[in-house]
């Protein structure tokens, strides 16, 4: 009974739960409001109106750095995710291989690096290899910013499996490639997806990294909002921050979804 009891919601919980939440998406709902608004003002509300979407899909330059911004997102989240996912297998299988903990620590060393010393860094590296900044610098560079994420989240559905199931799919014939194919790719399926959805959400959001990276033409959509930004708030950037937040929000839902799923698998998957 008072285990039951304790799990109802006290005045108190209420009280926080709704601070704590107006704190994080009040400013955001207030922001997706007044991508509506058809004042001029950003602060002045002038009544409903889509005005402000119809003049950023007639801005050719803010439509260049959304499509620049999906192709990089959309690239360097599939070179992290073939990454991230065979360094995932090799420190989930190869525990002992001489090496590891440096591997180990070199591929999650990103996770704690702060983006103006990686952005720096690989500006350095670009620069000393004579590479044209642009679209394949950025692309690269968010890749090595999120692989690490990927690696996480495959290595952590990988060590909740049986890896007596691959050996089973060996004992019957398979080579080590086709028994992690046929038994073990399957099961981890929805950790790569939700990995990928990870990098792609990472690189769309990404700012610094990018700033460094980029070249003249090749502004990323963060870039071009926050160039407009400083010259002053308009209207349109709050219709565009909506449309991101929604992309955002529809990412994050299927990443979370093929995170459930991964965890019903593995748990199916798991050693007894």
């Amino acid at each position: 009974m008072m285990a039951r009891g304790s799990n109802k919601l006290s005045p108190f919980n209420i009280t926080a739960l709704a601070l704590g939440f107006s704190f994080l998406y009040l400013p955001i709902v207030i922001l997706v409001i007044y991508s509506f608004n058809a004042s001029r003002l950003v602060t002045v509300w002038g009544g409903w109106s889509l005005r402000w979407y119809v003049e950023f899909f007639n801005d050719r330059a803010m439509l260049d750095a959304a499509w620049m911004s999906f192709r990089v997102a959309a690239s360097s989240a599939t070179l992290a995710t073939l990454l991230g996912t065979l360094a995932a297998v090799a420190l989930s299988r190869g525990a002992n291989f001489r090496g590891r903990a440096l591997f180990s620590g070199m591929l999650y060393a990103p996770l704690v690096m702060p983006e103006v010393i990686t952005g720096l860094s690989l500006l350095l590296l670009f620069v000393a290899l004579d590479a044209e900044r642009g679209f394949w610098t950025v692309t690269i560079a968010h890749t090595t910013l999120t692989l690490c994420f990927v690696a996480v989240v495959v290595q952590s559905r990988l060590g909740a499996l049986d890896p007596t199931l691959e050996e089973a799919a060996m004992d019957l014939g398979c080579d080590p490639l086709r028994a992690f194919l046929a038994a073990t790719l399957p099961l981890i399926l929805p950790s790569i997806a939700a990995g990928w959805m990870l990098a792609f959400t990472l690189s769309l959001d990404d700012l610094v990294i990018a700033s460094f990276t980029t070249g003249p033409g090749s502004s990323t959509l963060p870039i071009r909002i926050y160039s407009e930004v400083r010259l002053g708030v308009k209207p349109e950037i709050n219709a565009i921050c909506t449309l991101i937040i929604g992309a955002i929000a529809v990412v994050i839902v299927g990443a979370s979804l093929a995170a459930k799923l991964s965890d019903a698998r593995g748990e199916s998957a798991a050693p007894l």
